[in-house]
């Protein structure tokens, strides 16, 4: 089973792309073809890339749409070199071990339904794992494996089959929320997911409001995202679980504003192609412990 990983990079983390380039070379198994965007700079001049493919892009065009463009250069091989299987790492992250990639090929020959698998990801020091970081509602143990309803963005590997039938991120989101999205769309395509602890990437705690625009995005994209993939009954339903929580949970004024002006934003603007679940694909994810209203 073919394997590639794309790696997206604003060019200001040389030291950890090319650890993390290097925990992707020493895999066991047939070499993992490698492809780094760079995001607004040119990956092809940056050091220590051992010999992966690059793409200049000569802007920031957002997570989603630069890391779209890895997965076009991958899909766009000739069928002999085309990868069955592509891993989607953050920059500065790094693989634990030197198994993942025979793994991987494992649990994706193991089950032709399985579409996307989301890593573990822990804490290079402390061994800490984020609650944020693990795609379940009632969270529990990290060190637990489940079958999930979304995935981690920057810690994933997605069957190159799902892609071809489904489509790539949703490059209009530039951050946050695009993984779900894509998610949504493969589960109702009847393929599963799965959150594997035993598959780790290595990643330093960081928090997601790092990012300037970070309340203003997520709550455009939440709308977005209810727009373009749930049956308009539960549209209204699930931005109000959302708007409400926020609400509650929010204590500084103005991040609250930035939120609401998001939320309205989300609402006054359009999502971009609507695709709305089934029903059964609803009642599979409240069957998996989380249906989309949550």
């Amino acid at each position: 089973m073919r394997l590639a990983a794309v790696i997206l990079t604003m060019g200001n983390r040389p030291a950890e792309l090319a650890e993390l380039i290097r925990t992707v070379a020493k895999q066991q198994g047939d070499p993992i073809d490698v492809v780094v965007v760079g995001n607004g700079v040119k990956a092809s001049a940056l050091p220590d890339l051992g010999g992966a493919r690059t793409v200049d892009l000569p802007e920031n065009l957002g997570i989603p749409a630069g890391r779209n463009e890895g997965y076009r250069l991958l899909l766009d091989l000739p069928p002999q070199q085309r990868p069955e299987v592509i891993l989607t790492l953050d920059d500065d992250g790094s693989l634990n071990g030197d198994q993942v990639a025979e793994q991987l090929r494992a649990a994706f020959a193991a089950d032709p339904r399985l579409g996307i698998v989301s890593f573990r990801i822990t804490d290079p020091a402390t061994g800490a794992v984020q609650r944020r970081h693990v795609p379940r509602v009632r969270v529990g143990d990290p060190n637990r494996s489940s079958t999930v309803t979304t995935f981690l963005g920057g810690a994933n590997a997605v069957r190159t089959a799902v892609l071809e039938q489904v489509g790539l991120l949703p490059g209009e989101f530039f951050l946050f929320h695009e993984e779900t999205d894509l998610a949504w769309r493969a589960l109702d395509a009847g393929w599963s997911i799965e959150y594997r602890a035993d598959l780790t990437l290595h990643h330093p705690t960081t928090s997601p409001t790092r990012h300037m625009t970070y309340h203003r995005m997520v709550a455009r994209n939440r709308v977005w995202l209810a727009k373009r993939n749930l049956p308009w009954l539960l549209v209204p339903v699930y931005l109000a679980v959302w708007a409400g929580l926020t609400v509650l949970r929010t204590r500084d004024p103005a991040a609250l504003r930035a939120w609401l002006g998001g939320f309205a934003e989300g609402l006054r603007t359009s999502a971009g192609p609507r695709r709305p679940m089934r029903w059964r694909t609803v009642w599979r994810m409240a069957r998996l412990g989380r249906p989309p209203i949550i």
